[in-house]
């Protein structure tokens, strides 16, 4: 299985300055897609969590099945860790932030870090915890040079570049592409990617539920043969009524990752890890 190397320079200084950071820091707050909770966590989780306590925010709650959602949280919470479901696009982080400032000590503001891959939601947890129009705080010796910090109530927070495995699998980001997280002409073309969407939800009983909202029925036919449905359907034709599959794929994906199909969860705790099992 081919590799891809997708690790900036910025991700890599961003990591770095991370544990450079570390000591100064009382917490991390990690956001994953609720669709994806493995698939999403971050490279830096685990050297985090040795470092300071690791909060999981599970964001995009309402794009994900409402009860695996629910397993996802009986999973962490089971191995001591904090973790809550959240749709931060309407907000609702009161509670994180209540429990959050218990942490806070007697002498100074809560320190935390937004850690997370790119496009998991990060930024819309950043915002809520400091408002939209925050801007970098400056002048605080000893932890304000080289890194952007924000105020909130009661807190200070900064920013973190989304940072990816250096060594992931080219699938990995085939599906991170399905959720919205990675860029799609990156990993391959629309046609492809969706294609390989279309065996992925078969393979899971998930195809005809997504379908269904299109009115659109996959029994008997493979994944092209699906695609040109979609095409057809979606009035994705050019010259002479022959079916653009890339611009297909496209709308397929875009629906699928914004939730227009549906709600749905690509892994719940108790499946292996698909890259488990890629050499």
């Amino acid at each position: 299985m081919t590799r891809t190397v997708w690790y900036p320079g910025h991700m890599a200084r961003g990591m770095r300055k991370l544990r450079e950071l570390s000591e100064k820091l009382d917490l991390f707050i990690e956001v994953r897609d609720a669709r994806a909770p493995l698939l999403t966590g971050s490279p830096f989780s685990e050297q985090a969590a040795r470092l300071r306590p690791v909060w999981i925010v599970l964001s995009k709650k309402d794009l994900a099945d409402q009860e695996a959602t629910g397993r996802w949280l009986s999973f962490f919470r089971d191995r001591g860790l904090r973790a809550w479901a959240l749709d931060l696009r309407s907000g609702g982080i009161e509670v994180l932030a209540r429990e959050a400032g218990r942490l806070r000590p007697p002498h100074r503001e809560l320190r935390l870090a937004v850690i997370g891959i790119p496009n998991v939601g990060k930024s819309l947890l950043l915002n809520s915890l400091v408002g939209k129009n925050a801007s970098p705080v400056g002048g605080i010796p000893g932890i304000t040079r080289g890194v952007s910090w924000y105020r909130g109530k009661g807190c200070l927070v900064v920013d973190s570049p989304g940072i990816v495995d250096p060594h992931s699998h080219r699938e990995v980001h085939r599906r991170l592409a399905w959720l919205g997280s990675t860029k799609t002409d990156v990993i391959g073309g629309y046609e492809d990617l969706a294609e390989g969407l279309v065996d992925f939800l078969e393979s899971s009983s998930m195809l005809e539920r997504a379908l269904g909202t299109w009115g659109i029925s996959a029994e008997g036919l493979d994944r092209a043969e699906v695609l040109q449905r979609i095409g057809v359907r979606l009035g994705c034709l050019v010259k002479g009524g022959l079916v653009n599959r890339d611009l297909a794929g496209r709308r397929f994906l875009e629906a699928f990752s914004t939730g227009k199909l549906g709600r749905f969860t690509l892994e719940g705790p108790e499946d292996r890890p698909f890259w488990e099992d890629l050499s």
